[in-house]
C-alpha cells in the first residue's frame, strides 16, 4: 500500500469540505479532486455547490457529491452528517473552511449576525467534526483540517475585523488544539492552517501562476493555503502540523 505521506496516496480517498461553494473551499475542492480525491462539498447554498460540482466534474471527471450545510444551525448540522454518513464510505480528510466573515461596523452589531458568526466557527464546527469522528477513524489515516485565520492567534491585532469574528476564530483555534489532545493515540490528526487576508487564485488562472513570485510582504492567496494544507495532510502520521501563513503586515486585515 503507498505510504500515506505521498501525494499520489490522496487519489481515491474522500475529502469533506464546508464553505466549499466558492472562494478557499471550492478552490481546495478543486485541487484536491485534481489529485484523485472525491470532494464531498459542503455549503449553505445548493446552487452555488452544484455549479462548483459541474466544474469538477468538467476538470478532473470526478462526481462530486453536495450537502447543504448551515453552520451555525444545529438541525443542519445533523442533517449534512446523516448525508455524509448515507454514502457508505470512510471520511479521510475533513477541512473546517466554512465560518462567516464579520467586519467591524461603526453601528452595533445585531444580534442574528453575532450568533452566526460565533456559531458557525466555533459550534458549529466542533458539531459536524463530532458527528462526522465515526467516518473519520474508519480511514486508515484522517485528518480535520481546520482553517483559522491570523485573528484567532494570541495577541492579534484586531485590524478592521469585527470583535465577534476575532473572538470565534481564537475559539476556533482552541477547538483544533483541544481535538489534537483529545485523538491522541487515534489514527486522526487535527491541523489548524491560520490564514491572514487573502486573495483568490482560481487554479489555472494567471493570478495562480503569479503567486509563487509575489515578493514578501505581498498579500496572500488562496493557493498558499492550498498548498500549506497539501503539505500539511502529505507528511509522515507522526507529524501534526499548526501552520501559521506570515504575509508581513500586508497581509493582515486591512
Amino acid at each position: 500500500m503507498t505510504p500515506l505521506d505521498r501525494p499520489e496516496a490522496l487519489a481515491g480517498r474522500v475529502a469533506v469540505i464546508t464553505g466549499a461553494g466558492r472562494g478557499l473551499g471550492a478552490t481546495l475542492a478543486i485541487e484536491l479532486s485534481a489529485r484523485g480525491m472525491t470532494p464531498v462539498l459542503c455549503g449553505r447554498s445548493a446552487e452555488t455547490l452544484a455549479a462548483m460540482r459541474a466544474t469538477i466534474r468538467e476538470r478532473t471527471g470526478i462526481e462530486a457529491p453536495i450537502v447543504e450545510l448551515d453552520l451555525a444551525e444545529g438541525a443542519s448540522v445533523d442533517r449534512a452528517a446523516e448525508t455524509v454518513a448515507a454514502m457508505g464510505r470512510p471520511v479521510d480528510l475533513l477541512v473546517n473552511n466554512g465560518a462567516m466573515w464579520l467586519e467591524s461596523a461603526a453601528t452595533p452589531l445585531t444580534a442574528d449576525a453575532v450568533f452566526a458568526t460565533v456559531n458557525s466557527a466555533i459550534a458549529g464546527t466542533l458539531l459536524f467534526t463530532q458527528r462526522l469522528m465515526p467516518l473519520l477513524l474508519r480511514s486508515e489515516g484522517a485528518d480535520v483540517v481546520t482553517i483559522g485565520s491570523v485573528s484567532g492567534l494570541p495577541n492579534a491585532p484586531l485590524h478592521n475585523a469585527a470583535l465577534p469574528f476575532y473572538a470565534a476564530k481564537r475559539g476556533q483555534a482552541a477547538v483544533a488544539e483541544g481535538l489534537r489532545q483529545q485523538l491522541r493515540g487515534t489514527s486522526v490528526r487535527s491541523i489548524i492552517v491560520h490564514p491572514p487576508w487573502l486573495d483568490d487564485a482560481t487554479p489555472g488562472a494567471t493570478e495562480w501562476d503569479a503567486a509563487p513570485h509575489r515578493t514578501k510582504g505581498a498579500r496572500a492567496t488562496t493557493r498558499d493555503v492550498v498548498e500549506a494544507v497539501l503539505f500539511a495532510i502529505t507528511r509522515p502520521r507522526h507529524v501534526t502540523l499548526d501552520i501559521t501563513i506570515d504575509a508581513d503586515a500586508g497581509g493582515l486585515f486591512g
